[in-house]
Order: structure tokens, then C-alpha cells, then sequence
């Protein structure tokens, strides 16, 4: 079978045929359009140009047998469906033009402060003169008569309100309305990924349509009632008794990974392109599916993982393949192979960095790593193993943005660190751990601290000195303080203080340099304890290195 060629025809259509295929459906706005701006002064700039006769631009349209969400109303004015058997013609560029010509003609009110039925004509005013359309009011004492009113009433109407006099001077505002000749290209069989980047660099003054922005417009079907925007939405937050991610504190996954994950479970691959190319069916009879697979691995990362929010997620990209795992095993738990070969992976990426490039190749190639693991193959990372040293971790200065760190902190987070205070369960909260400043994190050579003994602010950052508590303690009880001093008031407060800086991987106050402030020595223990755990995570599969 060949691919249809694509073709971009020029052309003209007058305001009417413009009108009339908006008004049973053949015109459409996308609704990845920005929604409707303009000004009542800015339709009748817009009005006046055209009588005047001056160039206004080119609509553009994309032709296509797609179905795109679309602007199912102009003001309160319903849009029918394009007819059965017609292609639909979807505005790339002109939406605000078009919205308003079409408010004109019917005579809309768009927002409270734009009725167009309230765009005058002056009358008394000269054609090459004088500007010529107007807002309400008019000119105290003037003629007027509302552009609605000319493109709508009959000859013997306009004849009975105005007059002889007036009638030529009318008919003649009439006659250039209603053949003007408006400018267009129709680009017709090209694929929505080409109409998205058209979209795109045209309208958007440097801000990119986003991806999500495009497939809820493509994935849109109102037969199913189905609207990716509002599943998304629910997805995330359902502010009802129905599962959702902001339950289990996974409510910062991007649009782009649910995209992601549904690309994978229908074609297995993951780019924009994929995507874009999704067939819609199928994108909506799997959703549900895929829906319930995400859910279940955000469960295996909360549970077996022990990782409490989404934010410490070195990458959310890592949700697409234990996405995918979990929808090809039907929702069932790993087997104990499958389960030390997923951490196994996790950690491997983590620690490799390995979604910081070439991301769409990569997630695809640990699909294959998933499928393996599905019948009970262990993954290869030949050529890609981790090599860690005690200098790579005190070297690692914290970032949150950066995935070696939070995958560090996933290993704090793994412990379920306690107050020092209280020893109870320290609560790590998404909103709380965007900044490195943020009420979660504490230094625990404090950085004020630190800058008081010499120590670089480098080294004093190290993501080996980062510990999770909370905020009373960090900002009102600790704040630049010597470890050995608030420690010792910690211990008298709190009788379980040994087993509750084990859960922070700081095992004995004695000999981790805490009671004389003995910074380098607490960052060598603290690194080699820290080691040990991720030597266990990754050791059967030999991926980890000590040097």
C-alpha cells in the first residue's frame, strides 16, 4: 500500500464558505489551540481591516480523516461534528481570526466584556479616511449600525431602519465582508507528528506544544467519553475513594512518563514519534490496563524498594519498564528471582545514570531486560557496569536534581529514618524535597559548621553528610551547631539513640567521629557503610566494583 502524498495547496475562500463550513463542522479547533484572547477592540481592528480591504494573513489548515479533541462551542454557540465521510479541517494557524469572524457573524458573546454584537460601524465616518469600525458606544450622535446586523438582516430591513440615503454606503460595507477573499493553505496527508511541528513553530512564539497537549487532542473520543486531560487528572489526584498516585505520594510523575508507559505496553517503543503515531483505539482500550500496571509499580517501588515518594525517584522514566513488567505478568508480584533481578536493575540504573541520554533508546533496550526477567533470565549489564568507590560517593555533592544523589538518598529513605529526637518515622513529604534547602534535608556536619572549621563547602556537601529529619529539628534545635553538641542533648532525650542512627546508616556515635566533630573520619565510616549497601543490592549480578 502507498503512502497518500503529502500536498500543501494555496488558496482564497470568502467570508461566507468560511462561515458555513464552521457551521456544520468541517472547520475545527484543535483544542491544543491556546483558548480564545482576543479583545472586543482587537475583533474590530480586525473587522476594519477587511472592509478596508488590507491583508489580514493566511489561515492555515491541516486536512485529515484524524479526530482530534476540538472546541465543541464558540461562545454559546454548539459545533456540530464534521459530517460522515468529510475530512476535517483543523486550524493551525488563525484560531483567534477565525473565532472572532465567526462571533461576529452570529453575533456571540465570547466574555463578559466581548459581545460582538456590540462591533459597530460608524457611518458617518469616511471609508479611506477614518477608521471606520468601532466598539459601544458609539459617537454620542452618530450613525451606527452593528456588523452583526450587516451580515445578517435582509435589504428591505436595512431599508426601513436606515434609510435611501444610507442604503449604497451599507450594501457597499456589505459586499466587502462578505467576498473578501481570505487567504489559505490546506496541507492535506501529512502525519500528525509533521501538523504538531507546524503548529508549533506558527503559533506558539517559542513555546512548544507539548506532547501530552497533542494526544489529548488526538486521543479525544466523545463516543467513549474518553479525555486523556481529565484520565490524567484522576490519575493523579481522583479526589474521590478510586486509587489514585497522590495516595501513595507518587503525584509528581510527569504526563510524559504515563505517555511513555502506555507507548511501551502497545508498540514497545517510547519516542515522541511513537507516541504521536499511537493508534487511538488501542490507546484507549489499554489504557485501564496500563493505568492499573503503573499503580502496581509505584506499589513494588513504595514496598519493596522502600521508597516513600515519588521525588526521590532518580529518574521517573524508571516507572515505564516496571510498568511494563507488571502489565506482562498480569499484575502478579515477581517470583523471588524476578524480584532481586528488578532491585538489581533499579540500582544498576540509578547509579549508572543511565537515563541522563539517548533516553527513548534506552528505556527500550530494558524493555528487553524486562522480558527477560518475565521468563526467568537474568539481565546482562555487559559493558555497562558500575564502578563505585568510597571517593565516588564523598565526591557526590548533594544535588536533588541529580540521579546518582537521589538514588543515595533512596538508600537513606530504604531504612525509614527516625527523629533523633523522638524516634519516631521521619516523614518525607513530596513539597519538602525539591531544594537542597528543603525542610527534609539536613547536613549533619551542619554547613555553617563546617564553614567555621575550614572545611570547603564542597566537601562539606558531600551526599554522605545529608541525613533525612524534620523540620522543627533542623531549623529551630540544630541549626549550625556541632554535631557533638546536639547529639549529646539527643542522646539524653532520647533512650533508643544507638538503634535510631542505625536507620540513618550511622552506626556507632563512638567511632564515627560524632563526639569530637571528627568530620573526615564520619564521611570515610558513614561512605564505607553506605558501600556495603549498595554492594548487596548489586553484587549477585557483579555489577559493582571497588576500587
Amino acid at each position: 500500500m502507498t503512502t497518500p502524498r503529502r500536498q500543501l495547496e494555496n488558496g482564497y475562500v470568502n467570508y461566507e464558505q468560511l462561515m458555513n463550513d464552521i457551521e456544520v463542522g468541517r472547520i475545527k479547533l484543535p483544542m491544543f489551540q491556546r483558548g480564545i484572547v482576543w479583545s472586543q477592540e482587537q475583533t474590530a481592528n480586525l473587522i476594519d481591516s477587511i472592509i478596508k480591504e488590507f491583508p489580514i494573513g493566511t489561515f492555515i489548515f491541516w486536512k485529515t480523516h484524524e479526530t482530534l479533541r476540538s472546541f465543541t462551542e464558540i461562545g454559546d454557540q454548539n459545533l456540530p461534528s464534521t459530517p460522515i465521510g468529510d475530512l476535517t479541517s483543523y486550524v493551525l494557524d488563525g484560531n483567534q481570526r477565525l473565532t472572532s469572524l465567526f462571533a461576529v457573524y452570529k453575533g456571540l458573546q465570547l466574555t463578559k466584556q466581548n459581545n460582538c454584537k456590540d462591533i459597530l460601524i460608524d457611518l458617518d465616518r469616511d471609508l479611506d479616511a477614518d477608521a471606520l469600525v468601532v466598539t459601544s458606544p458609539p459617537r454620542s450622535n452618530g450613525r451606527s449600525i452593528s456588523v452583526y446586523k450587516l451580515l445578517n438582516s435582509s435589504i428591505t430591513e436595512l431599508y426601513q431602519e436606515y434609510g435611501e440615503d444610507l442604503l449604497d454606503k451599507i450594501d457597499k460595507y456589505s459586499r466587502r465582508l462578505k467576498s473578501y477573499n481570505f487567504s489559505t493553505i490546506v496541507i492535506s496527508n501529512y502525519p500528525i507528528h509533521v501538523a504538531s511541528e507546524i503548529f508549533t513553530r506558527i503559533n506558539t512564539s517559542g513555546t512548544e506544544l507539548t506532547l501530552f497537549e497533542i494526544m489529548v487532542a488526538k486521543t479525544y473520543d466523545e463516543t467513549q467519553k474518553f479525555d486523556l486531560a481529565q484520565e490524567y487528572e484522576l490519575l493523579i489526584d481522583s479526589s474521590s475513594t478510586s486509587k489514585d498516585l497522590k495516595d501513595a505520594n507518587f503525584d509528581t510523575i510527569p504526563s510524559m512518563t504515563m505517555l511513555q508507559c502506555i507507548a511501551a505496553d502497545i508498540c514497545e517503543r517510547v519516542s515522541r514519534k511513537d507516541i504521536l503515531e499511537l493508534d487511538r483505539s488501542a490507546f484507549i482500550e489499554r489504557w485501564s490496563e496500563v493505568k492499573e500496571g503503573m499503580f502496581a509499580a509505584v506499589d513494588y517501588f513504595r514496598t519493596q524498594l522502600r521508597i516513600p515518594v515519588s521525588r526521590l525517584l532518580p529518574y521517573p522514566a524508571l516507572l515505564v519498564p516496571f510498568t511494563y513488567f507488571f502489565i506482562r505478568n498480569n499484575g502478579n508480584p515477581p517470583n523471588p528471582s524476578q524480584n532481586e533481578w528488578l532491585i538489581q536493575y533499579f540500582w544498576w540504573a540509578s547509579l549508572s545514570r543511565h537515563f541522563s541520554s539517548s533516553i527513548y533508546s534506552k528505556i527500550e533496550e530494558d524493555l528487553k531486560r524486562m522480558k527477560g526477567i518475565l521468563v526467568d533470565t537474568p539481565p546482562s549489564y555487559k559493558g555497562a557496569e558500575v564502578s563505585l568507590s568510597l571517593a565516588d560517593l564523598t565526591e557526590a555533592e548533594f544535588r536533588t536534581g541529580d540521579a546518582f544523589c537521589k538514588a543515595v538518598l533512596c538508600l537513606y529513605a530504604y531504612f525509614e529514618p527516625k527523629s533523633f529526637k523522638s524516634n519516631s518515622i521521619v516523614k518525607l513529604d513530596n513539597s519538602w524535597l525539591q531544594r537542597i534547602n528543603s525542610k527534609n534535608y539536613h547536613h549533619f556536619f551542619p554547613r555553617g559548621f563546617c564553614r567555621d572549621q575550614n572545611i570547603p563547602d564542597s566537601y562539606a556537601n558531600s551526599v554522605l553528610n545529608i541525613t533525612f529529619i524534620d523540620d522543627y529539628l533542623n531549623k529551630r534545635e540544630i541549626g549550625s551547631r556541632a554535631p557533638s553538641e546536639y547529639m549529646r542533648e539527643f542522646q539524653q532525650q532520647n533512650s533508643d539513640i544507638d538503634s535510631t542512627m542505625e536507620t540513618h546508616l550511622i552506626d556507632d556515635l563512638n567511632t564515627y567521629g560524632i563526639w569530637n566533630d571528627d568530620y573526615e573520619t564520619f564521611i570515610e565510616r558513614r561512605g564505607e557503610r553506605v558501600l556495603e549497601e549498595l554492594d548487596k543490592r548489586l553484587d549477585d549480578a557483579g555489577n559493582v566494583r571497588f576500587s
